[in-house]
């Protein structure tokens, strides 16, 4: 079984890697609850969605993704991943160090919680800005707006092409 668990996350990062969300996704559990300091709590569909928005910008860009497994037992695992991208709001670049525990069900990922240094994050997406503000709970709330609202004019536009279809 913490054979399986490895593998699973070899091939959930791996996909990041290629930016192949519906890799990712279908590792996912579907009442899987993703959190992390940008988003906040997502839960099931809108958490695979986030990952969908994620790797679609990212597509033709010079975005990297490094991971190690640290620990993996029965149903919990601990990965330590590094993204190295160019925030895309301000042009700068980002090397964001993530602390990842994932809690599996069924050999799916049911719980997913990203831990990340919000403000080192924030001064390097937008410098001074980032640097004055990026500590405050303010900050942290506008950027949980922001990046939901981006999430929902994804799924917006996602329903839209499926209609058409």
């Amino acid at each position: 079984m913490k054979e399986d668990l490895k593998n699973t996350l070899v091939t959930f990062y791996e996909a990041f890697q290629q930016l192949d969300a519906e890799k990712m996704v279908g590792l996912y559990h579907p009442d899987v609850e993703f959190e992390d300091p940008a988003f906040g709590k997502l839960q099931g569909e809108r958490a695979m969605n986030m990952w969908r928005m994620l790797c679609q910008s990212q597509k033709g860009k010079d975005f990297l993704v490094n991971f190690q497994v640290v620990e993996a037992d029965l149903d919990k695992a601990q990965v330590n991943w590094e993204a190295f991208y160019h925030f895309s709001r301000s042009g700068r670049k980002v090397h964001n160090k993530v602390r990842a525990t994932l809690v599996f069900k069924d050999g799916l990922i049911v719980k997913h919680l990203d831990h990340f240094n919000l403000y080192s994050w924030s001064k390097q997406a937008l410098g001074l800005k980032g640097f004055l503000l990026g500590h405050t709970s303010f900050f942290k709330k506008k950027l949980h707006q922001q990046t939901n609202r981006l999430l929902d004019d994804f799924e917006r536009r996602q329903a839209g092409e499926d209609a058409d279809e």
